[in-house]
């Protein structure tokens, strides 16, 4: 992809994000934008054949404690007794976020 092609539709872009942008913000995210374009451009041309894709830079286990151990499971009816409130075999908590 040459320098020319890479264009964005910076009014699709905040359109789909929902923001009302003035033209100097407009030009100023346009090139930031494209320089994230040109960047992955570069990561793409990387040859990763032969490594293996992971999800954590580094090795991630389950931490366990000498003597961790499953506990009792309750029942879905003793769980929605012990609920002020449950819908749906949901429990109802309060909103917290408006």
């Amino acid at each position: 992809m040459s320098e020319s092609d890479k264009k964005i539709n910076i009014d699709y872009v905040a359109q789909l994000a929902r923001l009302e942008l003035s033209d100097d913000d407009k030009a100023k995210l346009s090139g930031q934008l494209n320089d994230i374009l040109v960047y992955f451009e570069k990561l793409n041309s990387v040859n990763v054949d032969g490594i293996e894709p992971m999800a954590h830079a580094h090795k991630v286990d389950n931490v366990w404690r000498e003597g961790d151990e499953p506990g009792a499971v309750y029942s879905k009816e003793v769980l929605k007794a012990m609920a002020p409130e449950s819908r749906e075999d949901q429990v109802v908590v309060p909103k917290v976020v408006e």
